[in-house]
Order: C-alpha cells, then sequence, then structure tokens
C-alpha cells in the first residue's frame, strides 16, 4: 500500500499535475461560454462531483492524503495543544472509557481493563495523545481497532504499533486499512482481559467500515458502541463508498442494540447535528431538550459523548427514516405524481441532501 512507505516521486508529481489540469478544464468558465444557466449548472455539478471524485481517491490511494493528514495533525496540536473538548471518563466495574479529543473535532477512545492495566485504542488518529493517555492511566497497550480508512480514524497505527510491539491492529481486510495486522469480518470479536468487544460490518462509508460494540455482560454495566463515521449524535456518515441502501442498512444494525447502548462516536458534531434535525423536525421536543443540553456543554468547550441509542431514536432523523412524523415532515415523496410516500432509502438520501445544504448556509 502507497502509505506504507515513502511513494515513487511520480505518483506526486502525476496526481498533482492531473488535480491541477481537471481544475482548469472544469472548473474555468471560458469568456466566450454561452451556456443556458440550466446545462451550465448541470455541468458545474458534475464536474463538482468528478473533482472530489479524483480528490478522494488521491486521498486515500496516495501519499497525498497521509501530507494533508499530517498538516491537519500539525495545525489542530496549534490550535488546541489540551485538545479540541473536555471530556469526561466512565468508569463502570472494572472497565474504563476515555475520550480522547484529536484534531479538530474527532474523539479516538482507551477502553481499559482496569484490574489487568490493558488497553484497547479505537482509531488513535493522534499517536501523540493517545500515548500521553496511555502513560497518564498506566496501562499497556494491546490492540488498537481501527472503523475505517481514512486518516483521521487510522493515522497514528503506525507510530502506536511501532512503539507497542505486541499491540495488534485489528479492522476490515476491505478497507486498506495503515498496518493492519489482524483482519476482522462481520460477528468478530475480540477479546482483551474482561474486555468483549464485537465488530460488525457497517459499509457505506467506506467499503469495509466497522462498528465495535463492547459486550456490558462481563462488566455488569453497558454496552459501548464505538461508532466511527457511521453514527454520531443526531446524525450519520456520508456515503463516500456506498449508497443509501447501504447505509440504511448498516444504520438499522445499530437499531437492533438496546436502548441503554452507549453511543461514543468519532466526531463531536452535535451541535451542528441538532440544528439541523430542528430544521426536518421542529415540534420534536426532545431534540430540544437535547440541543439544550448540547449548548450548555459546548459553551464550556465540554464534550457531548456519549447519548444513548435510546436517546438517538427520539432525536436524530437519520434513525428515523420509519417514523410517519419524519415523512410528513419533509411532504410528498418523488414519484411521478408527487404523492408517493418515499421509501426509507430515498428518505435518507433526501435528508443527506437537506443536511448538505443547510450546511453550506
Amino acid at each position: 500500500m502507497a502509505w506504507q512507505g515513502w511513494p515513487a516521486l511520480w505518483q506526486w508529481v502525476t496526481g498533482s499535475w492531473l488535480l491541477l489540469v481537471l481544475v482548469l478544464v472544469l472548473l474555468v468558465r471560458p469568456r466566450g461560454c454561452r451556456a443556458r444557466p440550466g446545462l451550465r449548472g448541470l455541468l458545474m455539478a458534475h464536474s463538482q462531483q468528478l473533482l472530489f471524485r479524483i480528490g478522494y481517491s488521491l486521498y486515500t490511494r496516495t501519499w497525498l492524503g497521509y501530507l494533508f493528514y499530517r498538516q491537519q495533525l500539525r495545525r489542530a496540536r496549534n490550535r488546541y495543544p489540551k485538545g479540541h473538548s473536555k471530556t469526561q471518563p466512565r468508569l463502570f466495574n472494572g472497565v474504563k472509557v476515555l475520550p480522547i479529543p484529536v484534531l479538530s473535532d474527532n474523539y479516538s477512545y482507551l477502553i481499559i481493563d482496569t484490574q489487568a492495566q490493558l488497553a484497547v485504542a479505537v482509531d488513535p488518529s493522534d499517536p501523540r495523545a493517545v500515548q500521553a493517555s496511555i502513560e497518564k492511566e498506566g496501562v499497556t497497550l494491546v490492540a488498537i481497532l481501527c472503523t475505517h480508512k481514512h486518516w483521521d480514524h487510522s493515522g497514528g497505527n503506525r507510530d502506536l504499533s511501532r512503539r507497542h510491539r505486541d499491540c495488534r491492529v485489528y479492522g476490515s481486510p476491505q478497507d486498506g486499512i495503515p498496518y493492519l495486522t489482524h483482519p476482522l469480518c462481520h460477528q468478530d470479536v475480540v477479546s482483551v482481559g474482561r474486555l468483549q468487544i464485537r465488530a460488525l460490518a457497517t459499509p457505506g462509508h467506506t467499503q469495509g467500515h466497522l462498528v465495535y460494540l463492547l459486550d456490558g455482560e462481563p462488566y455488569k454495566g453497558p454496552s459501548c458502541l464505538f461508532s466511527g463515521d457511521l453514527l454520531f449524535l443526531s446524525g450519520c456518515g456520508r456515503t463516500f463508498e456506498g449508497n443509501a441502501e447501504t447505509m440504511l442498512s448498516s444504520l438499522d444494525t445499530v437499531l437492533g442494540l438496546g436502548d441503554d447502548t452507549l453511543l461514543w462516536p468519532g466526531h463531536e458534531y452535535a451541535e451542528e447535528n441538532l440544528g439541523f434535525a430542528g430544521v426536518v423536525e421542529p415540534e420534536n421536543l426532545a431534540r430540544e431538550r437535547k440541543m439544550q443540553w448540547v449548548q450548555r456543554q459546548r459553551m464550556e468547550r465540554k464534550g457531548t459523548c456519549p447519548s444513548t441509542l435510546g436517546e438517538e431514536r427520539s432525536y436524530n432523523p437519520f434513525l428515523r427514516t420509519h417514523c410517519l412524523e419524519l415523512q410528513e415532515a419533509l411532504g410528498p415523496g418523488p414519484g411521478p405524481t408527487g404523492d408517493d410516500d418515499y421509501s426509507r432509502a430515498q428518505l435518507l438520501e433526501e435528508l443527506r441532501r437537506l443536511k448538505d445544504m443547510h450546511k453550506s448556509k
């Protein structure tokens, strides 16, 4: 894989020139061009989509993505020397979950068996921040669980696995995760001390995206879902390598879990996501209550995780595609007569489109 070694210079030259040429060809409008606005808009939409796909391919398949990640890391460390949010660990009966704020809005996690002093890291994108937490807790890192390949989730795999020689790196073999040593499939279980962590296949954001479910039974507490970029507080991830049907199926996998399951997401997006949820369901009182709490937290730069899946079912529009209230709030479906009902996949796609429009305002 390109990111596991220093790539040849031609990759950088080819990728950079290809991106530059496409920008000039697709986005620069000749002076003599008198295309109709509708046609021009269509061409621009297609060109932007094509540019995104090319940029995404360069980000995930070449060293340019790694350089971009390193730049993000430097900027975030300078801007947030103590992390973007203040977080609080959750301590159960011999198990500790420690959120670690990294980059500008990501979360990594340590899951610790406090009796055995063994730790599992989830998505350790900033190895310096994760290592500092490991040393502060006085634990031994024995496993890394990676939800997907994107650098803001996998960027610390190399440094941490080299520093901790017995540390295993878990993830999906379909996702090209850097420094993967132990591939996982759907329903595989990783055991560390008394920690029993199940991998669940949730493609859509990427082809091999996994979420990890810490079983609460061994420590007589709630189960914990580490959702990466599948599910956020009041939101869900983009379908970079899937479609609405794929993402809906993955979200349904999560919907099958218990209401008391704690949700530990990959990003701090709560305030923005709840703002959008208020646009599509303005009368949702559960959302309004949660928004007030989140705003108080964010005024003090406090983190908002975890929530529970029971809470998320009450206000997260991406988990409510089966609800008549949400369907009615979005109006008639996309049928040829204008009065057809949305399918759940169509509703999810429409929510994603509206979310992008809301974010761009």
